[in-house]
């Protein structure tokens, strides 16, 4: 739900000129629900380097994966929003209410530690692209990004920290407007796009695998559900209160599949810049996303460059506060503590200090002998290990009258649920165990 507060004074309404954050808030961009953010924060630094690897190596051949993700992606998150606002409470809070206690232990473990690696990974790309636009150390360019979001999340409360993610949401037209830049042969994209050519080898199946890890991530599920609630503060659950049920049920829709489409689309323009340029150019292997900033630089020019980084540090301030937000709801749910962005950090400890150590962990890996590529891989392959029985748990959440009551996520939305649970399942098992 879209908060708008009114400044006042000794209980009369101000009529001094409202205050920046005030105007922001009236923006259309604050009625957007949680979903555009957590669509965006899945085009995280991380992701962007999957994507661009993989229109560097395969050119177009990759953009069909897009389309076969978005419904997948969208189903999934259409399933925990609506289990946040059915219920009014986080995912981690109803998988501990209806499943064992080792369910959820096993997951939230799984996911702290996914989650700081994952975090150490991006905010190590963020410090390198600056080091490339700004020529600051790449170092205490972290340390700056890292405190900055810690500072946002811990000090700033809920209403108004997010209007500036939204803002930050804008970042990602970075990725199209490259486009405008560069030659694009749009009949062949369009070909490509539903009739790749691709050779059935252990490459390809290597990339399919890392763009569906990357596009479904378990701690988007937890954010999702958990921001819901978070929107609803003072607000009844349809549980509860069932008679704004219709509306509020369809604005969580069109926010999710609008929020997911935002996303997929963003991917789908990343992996379409980088095959028209580096793939064209012979440049096919992409380690991080500010390699692929710094190839693009010689190809498509210096404004492009600008854009592509920019993108990279844009979403890296969303991805970053995402990841570490959705593992202290997790954990804080589990252990019964007092949690929400929106509350004091003297109110909520616990679930601040998750968010606190999760960064500051993710940053002392920075000074460590681990790449941060070795930090990613193995977030992808914890989330491999995690995704798949935690997709099943929201499945059974989601169309349980147990726990949804009348108001269960509907076939469509379930058999959607189910066919991106086996993909994901031989994606994982291909990551486990490859041939």
């Amino acid at each position: 739900m879209n908060v708008i507060e009114e400044d006042t004074k000794e209980g009369t309404l101000s009529t001094s000129r409202p205050s920046l954050i005030g105007r922001l808030k009236e923006h259309p961009l604050a009625r957007v629900g949680p979903g555009l953010i957590t669509g965006v924060a899945d085009d995280d630094p991380s992701g962007i380097a999957t994507y661009s690897q993989a229109g560097a190596q395969f050119g177009l051949n990759m953009l069909w994966t897009m389309p076969l993700c978005f419904p997948l992606m969208a189903a999934l998150q259409s399933m925990c929003g609506r289990i946040g606002r059915v219920t009014g409470k986080g995912l981690a809070a109803n998988i501990k209410a209806f499943f064992p206690p080792v369910v959820l232990r096993v997951v939230v473990v799984l996911l702290l530690a996914a989650n700081t690696l994952n975090i150490a990974a991006d905010i190590a790309a963020m410090g390198e692209v600056a080091e490339l636009v700004t020529s600051v150390n790449r170092h205490l360019a972290t340390v700056g990004f890292t405190l900055a979001t810690l500072i946002l999340q811990v000090f700033v409360p809920y209403h108004r920290y997010v209007s500036f993610l939204k803002w930050l949401t804008l970042s990602l037209l970075a990725y199209a407007a490259v486009l405008f830049m560069v030659h694009v042969p749009w009949s062949e994209v369009a070909l490509r796009t539903v009739w790749p050519k691709l050779p059935l080898n252990s490459d390809t199946a290597t990339m399919a695998v890392a763009i569906f890890g990357t596009t479904i991530s378990p701690y988007l599920f937890f954010w999702q559900a958990s921001e819901e609630v978070e929107d609803m503060k003072g607000v009844p659950s349809l549980l509860e209160e069932a008679t704004q049920s219709d509306r509020e049920l369809r604005r969580l829709r069109w926010d999710t599949w609008s929020g997911m489409f935002y996303s997929d689309l963003t991917s789908y323009f990343i992996i379409l810049a980088t095959a028209v340029t580096l793939h064209v150019e012979g440049v096919t292997n992409i380690e991080t996303a500010a390699q692929a900033a710094s190839a693009l630089r010689p190809l498509a020019g210096d404004f492009a460059f600008v854009l592509f980084a920019a993108g990279i540090l844009g979403v890296g301030l969303i991805g970053v506060p995402v990841l570490a937000g959705s593992a202290a709801y997790a954990l804080a749910e589990t252990m019964g503590w007092q949690e929400g962005l929106e509350l004091k950090a003297n109110d909520a400890r616990g679930f601040y200090g998750i968010i606190a150590v999760s960064i500051l962990v993710a940053l002392v890996i920075q000074y460590l002998p681990i790449s941060p590529m070795k930090a990613l891989f193995w977030s992808a392959v914890i989330n491999g290990v995690v995704a798949v029985p935690l997709m099943v748990v929201v499945i059974m959440l989601a169309s349980s009258r147990t726990v949804m009551g009348p108001f269960t996520s509907g076939r469509p939305i379930i058999i959607l649920g189910w066919i991106a649970t086996a993909l994901m399942a031989g994606a994982s098992i291909m990551m486990l165990f490859p041939s």
